[in-house]
């Protein structure tokens, strides 16, 4: 998990309007002063840091006006780097493949370009580091030989061939470095060939298997490149320039500082009331942040010919939204089913997976279900490889205790099937932490079912060394600081249940708890219950399963009121709206302990299986809950032997935690008034711990 971020300022942008989910806009000619930024590059690298503690650094890149043309890069600045004692190129002033300009002087904070000409345009690109892959330290941002400079926060799981000793990084700055301007784009949109002009950008994006974020700038086009995976698994906010703000940013996660002091109060001192409209969104519908829109984005750099001898007003953007270019994406993202109502469509016999079944699970002849138990497995194997970076990892915490991938673990369906799956695809010599977190002890429906659940793992696979995570909390022994900082993870989400699960997302993620040696087979000096905090980088999450498995209790009502149809539809939704509702916010919670959410259920070769079953195979809903509710998950959770997790019912972490109970109860008076006001999507005015 990385984090990144990018500023343009004084540049005027035009089309932000088109790319923007609030099309509501202040006018930038009313802009006045309002003091001190709202964020600065100093808090946004204390928030990226977080996400990559393995390094940190920045770069700035000038753009000038002269004589009324724009001229070549007048260089980028090396600003810094974090940590420096992990990379030995930045131990030598020097880094791989990197060119640092002479051309730029700086005198104080003021930066002069060449011929020394004011620069009219400044971007400033921050890049932290956890890096998974590779043999040697890579830090970012990363620029080639030609002057093309990337921040990247993903994995490549397919597309593009990453070798083991490789990092995705270096390997997407080489295929980024070959495309393509923006140019030959519009001349490849004319029906040109790409043999004739290379690949674009978007082509080279779109090929890509797995999450990712990225900020490019494309030297030779002065073009500024940034976006998310279709499915947006990976957290990307953006501030579009406002009459408070005119800056345009982009940042993985907002700073801390600027929730701290301006989200989520009544009352904002020092601020009028135009200014408190687009920090909290009460009025106009404007936030500072919103999560930025899946897709390929391009900011040009361009001059006025009217302006051009206004050096302030010569020089604007031009932002465009780019078309996906990889057809099978399409059909994955437009999540059409071929086959939807069973009373009004033809089944289509689908053949079964060729791979030998488990004893325990022969009687079980659902061809689907096997299908799906096949990309699923594939999807963990993926997730789950073990790379060199983990070597060294393990002669820092030793062979016989590493445990480098970790599941949140509720007991449930979804966290059982991931946990029986990695089994099968990591080595046994690895131990697995299952991280669980109750705020009512030993007595939260996710604390039980866990420990039931470590039982099911046992008998089903007693050579693996399984380590249950228990992590218990409670409302009145969290912080205020605490409660802030989960607050600006969360952001732009602002709801008391963004909240609960925010809360019980950050603390598992963390890791740290308690093991009861006795139940897992583990004694420490002969304690029988002792502290431990996970080191896992990686942890698998189930995000994804209920939206595509009918999951939730509004799919049944769905179904009931509606028919097949429209709970195809509502499932449709909920896939299209993930990014947004889900993803972001879990992405910014668990990557803040620098480690990677992994989500194997939203892997593209799932989605594409589950698109390709009928959907009366993926739920029965005039079944009871806990049998026709994700109907083929509980299947495939019976091919893999675990016949109690397939009778669970599904359960929400903010309830089968508790942390819901006791939040209503502290800010509601009790649950009973907490659902009479909609607790769940009650927005936070002012939260007090």
């Amino acid at each position: 998990m990385c984090g990144i971020a990018a500023i343009i300022s004084r540049v005027h942008l035009v089309g932000s309007n088109l790319c923007r989910e609030t099309k509501e806009a202040l006018p930038l000619e009313a802009k006045k002063d309002y003091g001190p930024l709202l964020v600065t590059i100093d808090n946004l690298k204390a928030a990226l840091q977080r996400r990559g503690p393995d390094s940190l650094g920045s770069r700035k890149v000038l753009i000038q006006l002269e004589h009324g043309n724009l001229v070549e890069k007048a260089g980028t600045f090396f600003d810094d780097q974090v940590d420096k004692s992990r990379d030995p190129f930045l131990c030598s002033g020097k880094m791989a493949n990197c060119r640092i300009s002479s051309a730029l002087e700086t005198v104080g904070t003021q930066y002069v370009g060449v011929n020394g000409k004011n620069s009219i345009a400044q971007l400033d690109f921050i890049g932290s580091m956890l890096q998974l892959r590779g043999l040697s330290p890579v830090s970012q941002p990363l620029e080639d030989a030609s002057g093309n400079l990337l921040v990247y926060n993903g994995e490549i799981f397919g597309g593009i061939h990453v070798a083991d000793d490789s990092n995705d990084l270096e390997l997407l700055l080489h295929e980024l470095g070959r495309c393509c301007s923006s140019d030959c784009l519009e001349l490849n949109m004319n029906g040109c060939s790409n043999a004739e002009h290379g690949k674009s950008i978007p082509d080279v994006l779109s090929t890509i298997k797995g999450p990712w974020a990225f900020i490019y700038w494309q030297e030779k086009s002065k073009t500024m490149w940034f976006g998310r995976d279709a499915l947006g698994r990976r957290s990307l906010l953006v501030h579009w320039p406002t009459c408070t703000d005119s800056r345009f940013i982009l940042s993985s996660v907002s700073p801390l500082s600027f929730v701290e002091k301006y989200a989520g109060s009544n009352s904002i001192n020092g601020l009028n009331n135009e200014m408190a409209n687009e920090v909290t969104g009460s009025t106009h519908e404007i936030c500072y942040w919103e999560e930025l829109p899946c897709g390929i984005y391009s900011v040009e750099f361009k001059i006025s010919n009217e302006n051009a001898h206004l050096m302030k007003e010569g020089l604007f953007g031009v932002v465009q939204k780019h078309r996906w270019r990889n057809p099978h994406l399409t059909r994955v993202i437009s999540w059409d089913r071929l086959l939807v109502d069973p009373k009004v469509e033809h089944v289509i016999p689908i053949q079964a997976s060729q791979l030998p079944l488990p004893a325990c699970s022969l009687t079980v002849h659902s061809e689907p279900a096997q299908r799906l138990l096949s990309a699923l497995r594939s999807s963990v194997m993926r997730r789950s490889k073990i790379d060199s970076i983990f070597q060294t990892s393990m002669k820092k915490f030793g062979e016989e205790e590493m445990a480098p991938v970790a599941v949140l673990f509720s007991g449930g369906l979804d966290s059982m099937i991931l946990s029986a799956l990695l089994d099968q695809c990591l080595n046994p010599q690895y131990i697995i932490d299952l991280l669980n977190v109750s705020f009512d002890g030993q007595f939260a429906p996710d604390r039980v079912s866990a420990r039931l659940g470590l039982t099911e793992l046992q008998k089903v696979a007693p050579m693996r060394r399984w380590r249950l995570v228990e992590i218990d909390a409670t409302l009145l022994n969290l912080t205020k600081e605490i409660t802030k900082h989960v607050m600006s993870l969360i952001h732009p989400a602002d709801t008391y249940m963004d909240l609960n699960i925010g809360m019980a997302l950050w603390l598992a993620a963390g890791g740290d708890g308690c093991v009861d040696g006795q139940t897992c087979n583990f004694l420490q000096e002969n304690q029988h219950y002792y502290k431990y905090k996970s080191e896992a980088r990686v942890l698998l999450v189930g995000s994804g399963a209920d939206e595509q498995c009918a999951g939730y209790g509004r799919h049944r009502t769905k179904y009931k009121h509606d028919g097949w149809r429209a709970l195809h539809e509502e499932m449709r939704l909920d896939m299209q709206r993930i990014w947004k509702r889900n993803l972001g916010r879990d992405d910014r919670l668990i990557s803040d302990h620098g480690k990677e959410a992994r989500f194997p259920f939203l892997d593209e070769e799932v989605i594409q299986t589950l698109l390709e079953i009928p959907l009366w195979d993926i739920a029965k809903l005039d079944e009871p809950v806990g049998k026709g509710d994700k109907k083929i998950l509980r299947e495939v959770a019976r091919l893999l032997c675990l016949e109690d997790a397939a009778a669970r019912p599904k359960r929400a972490i903010q309830f089968g935690s508790r942390i819901a109970r006791e939040s209503n109860r502290k800010n509601f008076g009790s649950n009973r008034a907490a659902n009479q006001a909609s607790a769940g999507s009650v927005k936070i005015d002012k939260y007090t711990p």
